[in-house]
């Protein structure tokens, strides 16, 4: 137990230090900590499996992920200048037709943490009704 006590000290230490940092989302962001359908919270401390809002600015466009669910795949640059990939599964929510780079998107889904920045995923109805619901918004419409 002693040689596994300097590890639980350092572990709770990163983490209590991360999630006083600004997770870099920009200032619209916010996080359903509670996973509830009611509404989110407003957080900056952004965790993996959480609900995630924002908005963004096409930076790339990459090709569909088509191994399993199909994917439309772009990096969108937040106002702070983080990156955050969103992967929207087509087989279950219409395409961003006409995407850009330079285009904004706004978005509301469940955010994983990654070494790049992160992914947004689930950005459409969950057809099981047992996730909450996301989507993403371009050119004034809403896709989910």
């Amino acid at each position: 137990m002693k040689r596994f006590l300097p590890v639980l000290i350092v572990s709770a230490a990163v983490y209590f230090y991360s999630l006083s940092l600004d997770d870099g989302l920009s200032p619209t962001a916010t996080v359903d900590q509670t996973r509830a359908d009611s509404g989110y919270s407003t957080t900056t401390a952004l965790v993996s499996g959480t609900q995630a809002q924002g908005s963004g600015i096409v930076v790339r466009i990459l090709s569909d992920d088509n191994d399993g669910s199909r994917h439309q795949r772009f990096i969108l640059k937040l106002d702070s200048g983080r990156t955050l990939l969103v992967a929207h599964n087509i087989d279950l929510a219409p395409r961003i037709s006409g995407l850009r780079q330079g285009d904004k998107v706004e978005f509301n889904g469940e955010y994983e943490s990654n070494a790049q920045g992160g992914v947004v995923h689930w950005t459409h109805r969950d057809p099981n009704g047992r996730h909450v619901d996301g989507w993403l918004k371009h050119d004034g419409r809403t896709y989910q």
